[in-house]
């Protein structure tokens, strides 16, 4: 695979519940680089760029005001971008799938992720599942001086 870039949200719900601390010492063992990190208000307009493959899906509101930290009183996410051989992988091995009951156990999203009234999934994270999307979402959060090294092709305009 290679060395690889990767983005990694830390939600609304997993700050509420001060679960930076717990979520950041569950990463920093893995053999990947930290190259950015930042606290961002996230407005309607980055949510649904951010979540544009599921545009149309019936959840998509709820996702978006999720992201948005209404549901949870908290403006902004912990963006992250990790860099390393198979940073995804590891990342994602880590984290655990998208559905915390489906979830191992000893993964962050089985571990702390939950579902919530309505049958809404509290993930309290998120990890870009491929190079195509860690690309397409790295671009969204990061401008590329803000990134200690730079995996990606630069941005034009």
């Amino acid at each position: 695979m290679g060395r690889e870039a990767t983005l990694v949200l830390i939600k609304p719900d997993a700050i509420q519940r001060k679960l930076i601390g717990v979520v950041l010492s569950r990463l920093e063992p893995l053999d990947v680089k930290l190259i950015g990190a930042k606290a961002v208000r996230v407005d309607r307009a980055l949510a649904e760029a951010h979540y544009q493959p599921l545009r149309g899906k019936p959840f998509f509101d709820e996702l978006i005001r999720y992201l948005c930290g209404e549901l949870h009183g908290v403006d902004f996410v912990l963006a992250l971008v990790f860099w390393g051989e198979e940073a995804i992988r590891q990342i994602r091995d880590v984290v655990g799938a998208t559905n915390p009951e489906a979830a191992a156990p000893d993964t962050i999203r089985g571990a702390y992720g939950c579902l919530a009234g309505g049958g809404r999934m509290e993930n309290i994270l998120h990890a870009s599942s491929d190079e195509s999307e860690a690309t397409r979402e790295i671009a969204l959060w990061f401008h590329p001086e803000e990134l200690l090294i730079q995996p990606l092709p630069l941005r034009r305009g």
